[in-house]
């Protein structure tokens, strides 16, 4: 499973590194391979523990931040390893050019 996530912490003023650091450190902590991007982070792995780790990102900000939004968009193609990498491959190999991407 592929899973794009943000988690928007609400209630907190302004600036949202420090909040978005500390998931982010949850993130790289789990061993879940992932790409930080600039509006959300990518995930790949097996669904419970992708889908257990977003939500702990989320209960995470929850307890710092009064309102808490979290998106998800989900590829959960069965079968299918190294998607996170992958993906990409395959739109540059049909535009036979590297493409810049996160």
């Amino acid at each position: 499973m592929v899973a794009s996530f943000s988690v928007i912490p609400l209630g907190v003023g302004e600036e949202l590194k420090e909040h978005i650091a500390a998931v982010l450190q949850i993130v790289a902590d789990s061993g879940i391979p992932y790409k930080l991007g600039a509006m959300q982070t990518t995930l790949e792995g097996d669904r419970e523990e992708v889908m257990a780790l977003i939500m702990r990102c989320h209960a995470y900000l929850t307890e710092h931040a009064p309102r808490v939004v979290t998106h998800i968009a989900i590829d959960d193609r069965r079968g299918a390893t190294g998607r996170l990498e992958g993906k990409v491959w395959d739109v540059e190999q049909v535009l036979g050019r590297s493409l810049s991407h996160e």
